[in-house]
């Protein structure tokens, strides 16, 4: 085990369990295996590692110093499942929430998978069940990680979230890639 400081990118797919209710079971799990599929060749192409999935959540995570690269994972990942094939053929237009914090944990190999253990895991949970369809919300860290970037912007939150176990968070961000003028907005 190790201590490390560490960002992590958490993506909740948006009105799952309405999709198992009404999806014959092999549709459901097909679909679930390509949206899964995707998130982990999409966050190792971003350079981070994914940590672990959860049914219809993907956690991945990089070195705090690439913090724009965690950022970036999750913002692509909108788009990305958006276009999903499969989905496509089932005529369902897929969304995701994201959240991207930063912080020490601890990793190491638990059962032989990498696992971490610390708050930022946690935050990353509940920020991400705190952010609307479509969106990527960071924490203040992150944000600060990221502030000389010429690829993202960010937008403090109007009002503070309340999350399970954190209280109000004020310091939240929403991500957003900076568009050029022939560009169109992902995320």
């Amino acid at each position: 085990m190790a201590t490390q400081q560490a960002c992590f990118v958490m993506v909740d797919l948006v009105g799952s369990t309405a999709l198992a209710q009404r999806l014959p079971v092999d549709h459901y799990a097909a679909l679930m295996a390509e949206f899964v599929q995707l998130l982990y060749l999409s966050f190792e192409a971003h350079g981070g590692c994914v940590l672990q999935h959860q049914g219809d959540a993907v956690l991945a995570f990089w070195p705090q110093d690439q913090a724009e690269a965690a950022v970036l994972a999750a913002l692509d990942a909108h788009g990305r499942v958006a276009r999903l094939r499969l989905a496509g053929l089932l005529g369902l237009s897929l969304r995701l929430r994201g959240a991207v914090t930063s912080g020490e944990v601890i990793t190491g190999h638990i059962g032989g998978q990498l696992s971490a253990y610390g708050l930022p895991v946690n935050f990353a949970r509940r920020l991400c069940g705190g952010a609307q369809p479509g969106q990527t919300l960071v924490c203040q860290i992150v944000q600060s990680g990221c502030a000389a970037s010429a690829r993202l912007e960010f937008g403090l939150l109007g009002e503070p979230l309340e999350l399970r176990d954190f209280g109000e968070i004020c310091e939240v961000y929403e991500a957003r890639r900076v568009l050029r003028d022939n560009q169109m907005k992902v995320g």
